[in-house]
């Protein structure tokens, strides 16, 4: 069958046979599969990161927080607000460098720990493989990631 061009050969142009739209269609369910999930929390999927991130440790920068999790500070720091007016996070200026601003706990963030317990073995489900299959995804996407990320300096 010939495509558009008159070639009979498979056009590269072709939705279907792109990675990065398989990842990105993916990225995109992934979220949507959270949102029912996290809807008891109160959470959105980039909030619950922000709180993941804390619950493994309390009292990080804006800058370190926005580095662990991609984000920019202009996309951070509104997500860091609506955490901050639900009770969950304190923001404060570090007392070393007061130019830094710490991101910390409130007694209602800590407690939330528990209540989302249940959500990574729910999401592990709806992921529908096994724990080592998950991990050597996971593994493979970081390193596409690295990859990427690589490619994107060495374009500059």
């Amino acid at each position: 069958m010939e495509n558009a061009t008159g070639n009979a050969q498979e056009s590269q142009l072709k939705l279907s046979n792109f990675l990065c739209f398989a990842i990105y269609s993916t990225a995109n369910a992934v979220t949507r599969a959270y949102q029912p999930r996290l809807a008891a929390l109160g959470l959105t999927y980039p909030q619950y990161l922000v709180m993941v991130v804390l619950w493994e440790q309390e009292n990080q920068t804006v800058k370190a927080i926005g580095d662990k999790l991609s984000l920019d500070s202009g996309t951070l720091t509104p997500l860091l607000k609506r955490l901050e007016t639900a009770g969950l996070i304190t923001r404060r200026r570090d007392t070393v460098d007061e130019r830094q601003v710490l991101i910390g706990l409130t007694d209602e963030g800590r407690s939330m720990r528990e209540r989302a317990e249940a959500v990574p073995t729910a999401m592990g489900k709806a992921f529908g493989c096994t724990m080592d299959e998950a991990q050597t995804l996971r593994s493979e996407l970081i390193a596409m990631r690295d990859n990427l990320v690589a490619s994107i300096d060495e374009a500059k």
